[in-house]
């Protein structure tokens, strides 16, 4: 989170207020397609982004993997462009592309000069229905993968704890899996799971378009319908089940033991999504108060467990609201030569506790809220950034015209809702506590990464 004064709060009001008389447009092809576009001429440029409604989240126990290894096959070719034919021909135009996988949507974006978009639409439009699933193509890229987990996750202890802690956290929520997915399913993953998962969300109707840059809306619309207006929607889309995660009624905790530096706390408190809750009141609260804790050098937990109480070498606090299903709020640290696990925990506790029993003074709220707004609207301010959130928000579920209430919903948050939050979901039974213990590094047998394998993200 960037750190700023309370002068930025009417910095912020300024920069939302630009967003606002910006405009964004919405648009339904007949196919079931999605377009919504922000018109922003401050550069030549435009930013062009395809979100299909698919992610880790929707997988089942043996394919966890498919969504990220099918958005890497994305790029091996079609009957029009052979592989990796895509990525020359963004390049050769001035571009730049990439992809990303998460939870609950996977996208694929460019940036191109203004007058390029159509190149971008020809060539999403092609691999949207008439991607070739290759298995000499899939035999390598899986492997690429699975390279991929062993140097991101495998090899990385906070990351693996991380994992761990997922597994642990949630007992039916989809979101105890892993984007990347389980080594052993990448292992006995075939094409054939590729091609049917890529037919049945690769579709017009499961997927939502967000350009924006120096472009004119209807002018981007007439684009769209040459492009992606023939291509045939999916008959057997089908919304996931709800898989909700049943009410946590006692604290879990899980101990990692594996060769690292340095020992690792990550905590966690089962909060509810904007998509999820019952009072949206409770979720601009839930960010205000990762602001209180986290939202800079300034704020609780750095000044006082870093700086002047050394218990803590490095912590943070993080809440997500735009996920479509209940997530959790994240405190970490790791202890500082001298201290342990055991007394980092206590510490952070400690700083849970005085949110329940104190609340925020009305000085350091203002300024929290001014930073959480801030941070907020400067991402806007980007171009890519504001087709992020767009995407994010409508892909999830939440609609991108929510996007409009967060200022306001943030600026309305009291000191007492604050601490309502903290009294209703910061509490032990809903809290999952992961440590990793660090074991002997054995020089000898550690692995050298290839440095060939790398995922797109």
């Amino acid at each position: 989170m960037q750190r700023m004064n309370v002068a930025m709060l009417v910095c912020a009001g300024f920069l939302a207020s630009l967003v606002a008389e910006a405009g964004v447009s919405e648009y339904q092809l007949d196919n079931g397609l999605k377009l919504i576009v922000q018109e922003d001429h401050r550069a030549p440029v435009v930013i062009s982004q395809v979100w299909y409604k698919v992610g880790s989240s929707y997988e089942t126990n043996g394919i966890t993997g498919v969504s990220h290894v099918l958005e890497h096959m994305m790029f091996k070719g079609t009957k029009k462009f052979a592989p990796g034919e895509f990525s020359r021909i963004i390049a050769a135009n001035g571009g730049r592309e990439n992809a990303f996988t998460g939870r609950d949507y996977t996208a694929y974006f460019q940036r191109l000069e203004k007058s390029r978009l159509k190149v971008s639409f020809e060539m999403e439009a092609d691999r949207m229905r008439g991607l070739q699933l290759s298995d000499k193509e899939f035999q390598k890229e899986v492997k690429v993968v699975m390279e991929e987990r062993r140097l991101r996750t495998e090899d990385k202890p906070e990351a693996y704890t991380y994992e761990q802690f997922n597994g642990v956290a949630s007992i039916t929520s989809p979101y105890r899996t892993p984007v990347i997915g389980w080594m052993n399913d990448l292992k006995s993953m075939k094409v054939e799971d590729l091609a049917v998962w890529y037919k049945q969300w690769y579709a017009p109707n499961n997927a939502t378009v967000v350009v924006a840059g120096d472009v004119k809306a209807d002018e981007v619309y007439q684009l769209a319908k040459q492009y992606f207006g023939p291509l045939k929607p999916s008959k057997n889309l089908s919304p996931p089940k709800p898989q909700t995660e049943p009410e946590q009624k006692g604290q879990r905790r899980i101990k990692v033991k594996m060769p690292a530096q340095l020992p690792y706390l990550l905590m966690g408190y089962a909060v509810p999504s904007l998509k999820v809750a019952k009072d949206d009141w409770e979720v601009y609260a839930l960010e205000v108060l990762a602001g209180v804790l986290d939202g800079g050098t300034s704020t609780r937990l750095s000044t006082r467990l870093v700086r002047e109480q050394g218990i803590l070498t490095s912590t943070g606090a993080g809440y997500s609201l735009s996920s479509r299903l209940a997530g959790r709020f994240l405190l970490e640290g790791v202890p500082a030569q001298g201290h342990t696990i055991k007394q980092a925990e206590a510490a952070l506790l400690k700083e849970i506790k005085e949110l329940q029993t104190s609340m925020v003074s009305k000085g350091e709220l203002d300024r929290i809220k001014a930073q959480v707004v801030a941070s907020n609207v400067y991402e806007r301010d980007s171009i890519f950034y504001q087709a992020m959130q767009l995407g994010t928000y409508e892909t999830v579920g939440l609609g991108w015209k929510r996007l409009d209430d967060y200022v306001a919903k943030i600026q309305a948050v009291t000191p007492e809702q604050v601490q309502q939050v903290a009294k209703k979901y910061l509490i032990e039974d809903k809290l999952t506590v992961a440590e990793l213990v660090p074991m002997p590094m054995d020089k000898k047998a550690a692995r050298k990464p290839s440095g060939g394998a790398h995922g797109r993200h």
